[in-house]
């Protein structure tokens, strides 16, 4: 496993698939409290023609580091493994979090990027009074509950009870001033007003019950984009877990269309 030290930080990351490939590198951000494991089906799949890579984010799974106070703070770590592994132009994916990382990047370096996928994420969080007054209050709470709570709603009614259990346990395992810090920096993130500067070809996917991240919230933010595709699947917040082939037939519907036809 590959290590980058950047600010303070050792991140893990994977590098596979062929250097050569024609397309440009595909490169896939986890979400809060989860790591690089998340996307387990995509890396499989798409490795063996393209390069891909993927990362832990800094204090989540194997990566060291303590949390940050932005959003942005986090992209810059993206792209200083980018720049280590010469990776000029990509098609960036991300989830929840990490697709907050994404629209950073697609607002600050446009360049950078040949394709965008946000997967579960928005623009803006955005509650009701009491909503965030719950949210709010939440933070009060002991930290495994905390943790806890937050994961429980993240799934679809019908997951299976031991998986939802599995990962509360391994998001509990993120230290809590990682966790923490970085749920302020999401309830903070507000890149809704510029949605209509990020130009690139971009996918939408949600998950339908999403409660953590409503999936009006999503088509709000969709309408501002320029060049939006979205897609909603039958799954709740972690559509990585839930639903991973459909998850990954959509990336490759969009990844492979030409930009003309991705809409037909």
């Amino acid at each position: 496993m590959p290590q980058l030290d950047v600010d303070g930080a050792r991140l893990a990351y994977d590098d596979e698939g062929p250097r050569d490939a024609a397309d440009v590198p595909l490169v896939f951000v986890h979400g809060w409290t989860a790591d690089r494991h998340r996307w387990d089906h995509q890396m499989a799949h798409f490795s063996a023609r393209r390069r891909v890579l993927r990362l832990d984010l800094r204090g989540h799974g194997e990566s060291t580091g303590a949390g940050v106070r932005t959003i942005g703070e986090l992209a810059g770590d993206v792209l200083a493994l980018l720049d280590h592994l010469r990776v000029e132009r990509c098609a960036l994916v991300g989830h929840s979090m990490g697709g907050m990382i994404a629209q950073t990047i697609a607002l600050a370096h446009p360049a950078r990027l040949e394709r965008l996928v946000l997967v579960n994420s928005i623009g803006r969080m955005a509650y009701s009074r009491g909503r965030g007054l719950l949210m709010a209050a939440s933070t009060l709470v002991p930290f495994k509950l905390f943790v806890a709570a937050n994961i429980q709603r993240a799934f679809a009614p019908g997951y299976p009870r031991e998986e939802v259990r599995a990962h509360i346990r391994a998001s509990a395992a993120t230290p809590r001033e990682v966790v923490m810090t970085l749920y302020g920096a999401m309830r903070a993130f507000d890149v809704l007003d510029r949605a209509g500067e990020i130009a690139v070809p971009t996918l939408m996917v949600h998950g339908y019950h999403d409660v953590q991240l409503p999936v009006r919230q999503m088509l709000r933010m969709a309408k501002a984009y320029p060049d939006a595709v979205v897609r909603i699947l039958d799954a709740g917040h972690e559509l990585p877990l839930e639903k991973p082939a459909e998850l990954t037939g959509a990336l490759e519907a969009f990844l492979t269309a030409k930009h003309d036809a991705r809409a037909a």
